[in-house]
């Protein structure tokens, strides 16, 4: 690590923390920013950076990192009505704590794959 990215590594240290006070202080942000004699626009330029910062930091969702598991659905049993499953049941039904997620075989390649990428980032 160079000594530009320890800079900026520390920079951003600072202003994370100068962002947390501010936030838990129950002030605006104006209001914090002149009790502190800091400029608002200084604030929003240190909090642009640490969004930034945090964006970069993510893992990247490219299909080449996160592939897509096929799941194999098997179809209505004999003796079932499958418009009457269509009308009752999900296809495939994921739990993420409080919430539910199901998902009918019609449902397009495109809307499973943009679910999926977003659950990744559920915590």
């Amino acid at each position: 690590m160079n000594t530009r990215e320890v800079t900026n590594q520390y920079r951003l240290s600072q202003w994370t923390d100068i962002v947390r006070e501010c936030r838990s202080s129950g002030k605006t942000v104006s209001a914090w920013c002149s009790d502190h004699d800091i400029s608002p626009a200084s604030y929003y330029y240190w909090l642009k950076r640490i969004r930034t910062a945090a964006c970069e930091a993510l893992p990247s969702l490219c299909a080449q990192n996160n592939p897509i598991v096929p799941v194999n659905i098997a179809g209505p049993t004999a003796g079932t009505d499958p418009s009457m499953d269509q009308k009752s049941s999900s296809d495939i039904t994921i739990r993420l704590g409080t919430v539910t997620l199901e998902i009918r075989n019609n449902a397009s390649a495109t809307l499973i794959e943009n679910t999926l990428r977003a659950l990744q980032n559920v915590r």
